[in-house]
């Protein structure tokens, strides 16, 4: 999709995907008949706004009407209540980015790498889905400081927020589990399918991550899978990282590229690419691991004839990077360098 689509026309691409929107950011609601009801433009349980799914007798799919307040717009104006104090600028980014999510093809059979789940790892996933659908638009939250304060600004409906995860500190932990805020972020497979979900416990006191041992934890299946962050535009490139903010920073810098965050070296290396991708930009880490996984991944890649090119911070990481440097700087440094394996790209 254009990005200099007119906000009509965002609307109308909304509009004709107005039950998946619904799903999407009012997961509370309820589909009844022609219409999806929930309390208000918050999201909460209840009846009071209706969002139309379809056109019928005139009305157009996606008009919406909050009957205990008297507003009324179309999906724009609703994503924009929904996100709470955001400009207009974040909301049609927050637009594209839902629009460009579409599950891929299903996977030839010679790419089909991952492991199908057992009983146990089911269970993982279902549980995994439950606490992903359970969160909120992370704009206007602490998941949206934690990330800016990283100077991330790519963001997307793989990301979302809740302010109070499950946590065990360990297996042996005689303390009762607390309940933290974090950021999650599903990691879905070719078919757009949840496969689980990664949090990032958060601490409301500073931004930051949680003081606690491992901050970042997985549930459910990652083997094969990734974080996915779409630009809109069918491309048969795609970027390819390691850590989530890793990843988001290279989209911060390069918001026109589609991203995979596979989210550790390990399974940057078992990564299975979508259908139709004809090359992959390998952005990992700058230490031996993600040099190893980054050979592995190109040695099984190239082999089905899909390029694989590095793409290597000049600190420990692209986020280390976009901190130090800037956006504009690491944009310029990402571009020479993929200008340098034949990518013809607009430095704008």
């Amino acid at each position: 999709m254009n990005a200099r689509r007119s906000i009509a026309d965002l609307s109308a691409d909304l509009a004709a995907r107005a039950e998946s929107f619904c799903r999407q950011y009012f997961p509370e609601g309820r589909k009844q008949g022609n219409y999806w009801q929930v309390g208000d433009t918050s999201g909460a349980k209840g009846q009071s706004l209706a969002i139309r799914l379809q056109t019928q007798g005139g009305r157009k799919a996606g008009s919406w009407t909050d009957y205990a307040t008297g507003e009324y717009g179309d999906l724009i104006d609703l994503l924009q209540e929904r996100l709470g104090s955001v400009t207009l600028k974040e909301t049609l980014r927050e637009a594209r980015s839902f629009l460009g999510v579409a599950p891929c093809p299903a996977v030839p059979r010679k790419t089909q790498r991952a492991e199908r789940p057992d009983a146990a790892s089911s269970q993982r996933i279902a549980r995994a889905r439950k606490l992903f659908t359970a969160g909120k638009p992370v704009l206007g939250t602490l998941a949206a400081t934690y990330l800016q304060g990283r100077e991330i600004t790519r963001l997307g409906p793989a990301l979302r927020y809740h302010p109070r995860v499950f946590l065990r500190q360990g297996e042996d932990d005689a303390e009762p589990p607390q309940r933290v805020p974090a950021l999650l972020a599903k990691i879905t497979d070719n078919r757009g399918q949840i496969t689980g979900c990664a949090r990032t416990y958060l601490d409301p006191s500073t931004g930051g991550l949680a003081a606690i041992e491992s901050p970042k934890r997985i549930l459910g299946q990652l083997h094969g899978h990734a974080i996915r962050f779409w630009s809109g535009s069918p491309r048969s490139e795609l970027i390819v990282g390691e850590g989530l903010e890793n990843t988001l920073s290279i989209g911060t810098a390069l918001p026109e590229f589609d991203l995979a965050s596979c989210l550790t070296a390990t399974h940057l290396g078992l990564f299975v690419p979508p259908p139709g991708i004809k090359r992959i930009w390998i952005a990992r880490d700058n230490d031996e691991a993600g040099g190893s996984e980054s050979k592995r991944l190109r040695n099984q890649l190239e082999s089905l004839g899909i390029a694989c090119v590095d793409l290597v911070p000049n600190m420990g990481d692209f986020n280390d990077d976009l901190q130090a440097l800037g956006k504009d700087t690491l944009r310029r440094s990402l571009i020479e360098a993929m200008k340098a394996q034949g990518l013809e790209i607009e430095d704008g």
